[in-house]
C-alpha cells in the first residue's frame, strides 16, 4: 500500500499570469462599488436625487449582486467558470454605458441594478478560477491574498479614480471608464484562462434560485428602511418576506441531492466564523467609506481628486497585506490572525472617529492605513478559509458563499451605516427659526443638498450642517469599530489557529 502523502501540483508561470484576469475583474467590480462616492455632489447638482435615492444609487448595485451570487456561483459550476466570466464581462460593459448616460436618478438606479446582475455573473468565477488554478494550499493562500488586495484596493481606489475623472469630465465618466478594462478582461480571459466546471452538476433548481433572491434583497431593504425611516409596514413586510424565504431556502437545500448551498458547512464553527468575519470586515470598511468621501469634499473642502488621494493610505495598506499575510498565518494561526486583523481594523475605525473632528489630516491618514491593513488581513484569511473548505468541483458554489458575504457586507454597510449616519445628521441638525422652507428642506434632506443650495451665500447655516454631518460620521465610525471587536472575539473562539487542516478535515 502506498503511504506517500498526496502532493498537490504546483502552479507554474502560466497560472500566475492567468491570475491577472480574475484580479482585474474583481478590482473593477470593487471600483464600481465605490467609484460613485466622489460623484455624489456632482450627481446631486445634475439629477437632483433625494437622500433616499442617493442611498439607492449607492447600494442597489450590491443588493442585486448579493441576491444573485449564490445562483450564479452554481451556474458557473455547471456551464463553465470561464464562459460565465466572459458573458458577465460583456454585459457589464453594456450596462456601464447605459449608466454613464442616465438622464435621471431613476434611470441611474435601474442601470446600477443591471450592473449588479452582470457583476453577479462575474464574481463567483473569479474565486473559483483561482481555486482551480492553484491546488497547493500555500500558493492558493498567496493567490487569494493578491485577489483580496485587488478587492480591497479596488474599493479604496474607486474614490481616487472617480475624483481624477471628475476633475476633467462629467459624472458619467466614472462608469464609462469600465469599458476599456472590460475589453482587456475579455482579451486576456479568452487567451489565458482554462475552462473548468463540475462534471457531475445537475440542473439548477429555479425555486431555490428565486428563494435565495427573496431571502436577501427584501431583508436588506427592511434593515435599510428601519434604520433610515423607522418601523412601519414596509419594514415588517420586507422582514417577513426575507426571513420566510430564508427559512424555505434552508429547508429546501437540506432535501436536495445537489443543493445550491451546502448548509452542512455552516454547522462547522470555523466555516461560519470565517463567513462572519468576511462580512463584518467589509461591512465596516466600505460602510464608513461611502460617506467619508462626501465628508472630505463637503466638510473638509477637498476637490474630488484630492479627496481620492486622501483615501490612498487605506489602499496602500490593503496592498501591504500580501507581504504580511504569510507571517501572520505562521506566527498566529488562522483564527488568531483573523481576530488580530479585525481588532486592528477596529482600532483604526475608532481613531478615525476621533480624528474626523480634528483640524489636521495626519491623524485621518494614519487611521485609514490601520483600517486598510487590519480589514485587509481579516478578509484575505477568512476568504481563503471559506474557499478551501470545498472540493474543486464545488468551487463555484463555495466561492459564491464567500462573495455573497462580501457583497452583503457592502450592501449592509451602506444601508445600515449610511442610513444611521443620515439619521444622526438629521437628529443633530438644529435649523434656526426664520430659515426659508426651501432651505430648511434642503438642509434636512442631506449635506449634499444643503451645500448645493447654500453654496457660499450662508456660511453659518452651512457650518451647522457640516458639524451635524461630522457628528454622524464619528458615531458611525465608533459603531463600526465596536462591531469589529465583536467579530474579532468570535473569530478567535470559532476559527482554529493551528493549521488549515482542521477545517478541511472537519468538512470532508
Amino acid at each position: 500500500m502506498n503511504s506517500m502523502p498526496h502532493v498537490p501540483p504546483q502552479a507554474g508561470r502560466r497560472e500566475w499570469i492567468a491570475l491577472i484576469v480574475p484580479i482585474l475583474a474583481v478590482t473593477l467590480l470593487a471600483i464600481d462599488g465605490t467609484v460613485l462616492y466622489m460623484a455624489v455632489p456632482a450627481l446631486t447638482a445634475d439629477l437632483a436625487p433625494t437622500a433616499t435615492q442617493i442611498l439607492w444609487i449607492g447600494d442597489i448595485y450590491s443588493f442585486v449582486l448579493a441576491g444573485l451570487l449564490v445562483t450564479m456561483g452554481n451556474l458557473a459550476d455547471r456551464i463553465g467558470r470561464k464562459r460565465l466570466l466572459i458573458i458577465g464581462s460583456l454585459a457589464f460593459g453594456v450596462a456601464s454605458v447605459i449608466a454613464a448616460f442616465a438622464p435621471s436618478a431613476e434611470v441611474l438606479i435601474a442601470s446600477r441594478a443591471l450592473l449588479g446582475i452582470a457583476g453577479a455573473t462575474v464574481m463567483p468565477s473569479t474565486l473559483s478560477i483561482i481555486r482551480n488554478l492553484f491546488h497547493d494550499p500555500i500558493q492558493r493562500t498567496r493567490a487569494i491574498a493578491i485577489w483580496s488586495a485587488g478587492a480591497m484596493a479596488g474599493g479604496a481606489i474607486g474614490p481616487l479614480v472617480g475624483g481624477a475623472l471628475l476633475e476633467f469630465f462629467w459624472w458619467g465618466s466614472v462608469f464609462l471608464i469600465n469599458v476599456p478594462v472590460i475589453v482587456l478582461i475579455l482579451v486576456l480571459g479568452l487567451w489565458l484562462l482554462p475552462e473548468s466546471r463540475n462534471p457531475n452538476a445537475g440542473k439548477i433548481d429555479l425555486l431555490s434560485a428565486l428563494l435565495s433572491v427573496l431571502a436577501i434583497v427584501p431583508l436588506v431593504y427592511a434593515i435599510k428602511q428601519a434604520v433610515g425611516s423607522g418601523l412601519g409596514w414596509p419594514v415588517l413586510a420586507g422582514a417577513l418576506i426575507g426571513l420566510g424565504s430564508a427559512w424555505l431556502f434552508v429547508r429546501r437545500q437540506r432535501g436536495l441531492k445537489t443543493p445550491m448551498v451546502d448548509i452542512s458547512l455552516f454547522r462547522i464553527p470555523a466555516f461560519s466564523g470565517a463567513v462572519a468575519a468576511n462580512t463584518l470586515s467589509i461591512f465596516a470598511f466600505l460602510g464608513v467609506l461611502f460617506f467619508f468621501s462626501q465628508y472630505l469634499q463637503l466638510v473638509r473642502g477637498y476637490s474630488p481628486f484630492w479627496a481620492g488621494m486622501a483615501e490612498m493610505p487605506a489602499t496602500i495598506a490593503s496592498l501591504a497585506v500580501v507581504a504580511v499575510v504569510g507571517l501572520a498565518l505562521s506566527k498566529l494561526g488562522r483564527g488568531r490572525a483573523i481576530a488580530a486583523g479585525l481588532f486592528v481594523g477596529a482600532l483604526g475605525l475608532a481613531a478615525l472617529g476621533v480624528t474626523e473632528g480634528l483640524p489636521h489630516y495626519l491623524g485621518i491618514g494614519l487611521s485609514l492605513a490601520v483600517i486598510g491593513l487590519g480589514t485587509g488581513l481579516a478578509m484575505t484569511l477568512s476568504t481563503d478559509a471559506v474557499v478551501a473548505a470545498a472540493p474543486p468541483e464545488r468551487a463555484g458554489a463555495a466561492a459564491s458563499i464567500s462573495e455573497t458575504a462580501y457583497e452583503l457586507g457592502i450592501a449592509l454597510g451602506i444601508a445600515v451605516l449610511g442610513s444611521l449616519q443620515t439619521a444622526l445628521y438629521r437628529s443633530r441638525l438644529e435649523i434656526p427659526e426664520g430659515t426659508s422652507p426651501e432651505t430648511a428642506a434642503a438642509m434636512q434632506d442631506s449635506l449634499a443638498s444643503a451645500a448645493g443650495r447654500l453654496g457660499e451665500s450662508n456660511e453659518a447655516l452651512l457650518a451647522m450642517a457640516q458639524h451635524a454631518f461630522t457628528y454622524g460620521m464619528q458615531v458611525a465610525s465608533f459603531i463600526a469599530a465596536a462591531l469589529l471587536v465583536v467579530a474579532a472575539v468570535l473569530a478567535a473562539r470559532l476559527i482554529p489557529s493551528d493549521t488549515t487542516k482542521e477545517d478541511t478535515h472537519a468538512i470532508h
